[in-house]
């Protein structure tokens, strides 16, 4: 007999320009309620699934997110992991990819699509592309395999006909429909005609877990990216923050920083100290080679751990994550050399 089990969508509105509509009278841009979403795209009533609607009041614009907003999202999905087949999460798009990053560790054992989207024009302007993102992101999330498994059980970013993975995922264009991609990694989806998943690059759970959340993130990460000409009390004075736990340095190239020995022997000196150090490159694509060059070797000798071809977005949200969890510096650097959700190749 066929199967006749209609799926059930979780969509949660964070905030963001996809959930506004144009007033008529002024012009100006408002929220609406996304309780009456179907009058907005009644394009949602043709997908055949049992679609439910959660909202953050108040709203939170994608540059005010914040890891206690991923935590109320964690917990959200956590509540009503059995009650849906797939999540959908509407979210502005300045820091959707640091949000999915986090979740992609936060959901440990996810064996369901969380699938964010958004838009760059508001869904009740004319040419929006916000409707053709929500539309398709909630059938992804509904799509199931032969087998009535999820076609896609992990945290996506669905964006202009791709669907990438969360953790690979960054925001290039801050104009244009194209705005996120993965450099590092092959789109899990591309959606035309039909939608045409890449089934060989998506990641299956493993072993049958029950979800397993996670909430507390470790704020104490910094970004330190070097430049020519990067003077020593800048550097000195990142390094020297209370509380620092790590420190994420964008590098050139394939993981290059320049031969100045003052950095090294500070690098060297926090490192003693208990704070991790991880390399990631300044470059968009392609991974970091400390052992290729000397100006990488440096850094290796110093302490500084290799962070693959991870995006900043994921580097950031895994420490945090890591951090968080309570581990001591040198089963964080164990784990940083370890994908934990396809993050990194290694």
């Amino acid at each position: 007999m066929k199967d006749t089990h209609t799926p059930s969508i979780l969509l949660i509105y964070t905030g963001g320009t996809i959930g506004m509509v144009e007033n008529p009278e002024t012009g100006a841009l408002e929220s609406f309620d996304f309780e009456h979403l179907v009058q907005h795209v009644p394009e949602l009533k043709r997908l055949g699934c049992s679609l439910t609607v959660r909202t953050f009041d108040p709203p939170i614009d994608s540059s005010d997110m914040e890891p206690e907003h991923w935590a109320r999202l964690v917990e959200i999905i956590s509540a009503e992991y059995q009650r849906f087949d797939g999540f959908v999460i509407l979210h502005g798009t300045d820091t959707m990819a640091y949000t999915a990053s986090a979740l992609s560790f936060m959901l440990e054992n996810l064996d369901k699509p969380v699938i964010f989207t958004g838009s760059q024009l508001p869904i009740g302007m004319l040419r929006t592309d916000g409707k053709e993102n929500l539309v398709t992101a909630i059938e992804i999330a509904a799509a199931q395999n032969a087998q009535g498994n999820p076609m896609v059980p992990e945290v996506c970013i669905f964006f202009e006909n791709r669907l990438m993975r969360g953790n690979r995922t960054t925001k290039i264009n801050a104009e244009g429909f194209n705005a996120f991609r993965s450099f590092n990694y092959p789109s899990l989806a591309h959606v035309g005609v039909h939608i045409v998943y890449d089934e060989h690059h998506i990641r299956r759970p493993q072993g049958g877990m029950p979800l397993k959340p996670h909430f507390s993130m470790s704020n104490n990460v910094v970004i330190l990216t070097l430049f020519p000409g990067i003077r020593r009390e800048y550097v000195t004075t990142v390094m020297r923050i209370e509380g620092l736990k790590a420190v994420i340095l964008k590098t050139y190239g394939a993981g290059n920083a320049p031969q100045k020995q003052w950095l090294i022997d500070l690098i060297r000196e926090r490192s003693q100290m208990g704070v991790i150090f991880v390399n990631i490159t300044q470059c968009s694509q392609g991974t970091v080679e400390m052992n290729r060059y000397k100006t990488g070797r440096q850094l290796l000798n110093a302490g500084v751990i290799n962070g693959h071809d991870s995006t900043p977005e994921c580097m950031v949200t895994k420490l945090m994550f890591l951090l968080g969890m309570g581990y001591d510096p040198e089963t964080i650097k164990l784990l940083m050399n370890r994908s934990l959700a396809g993050e990194i190749t290694t």
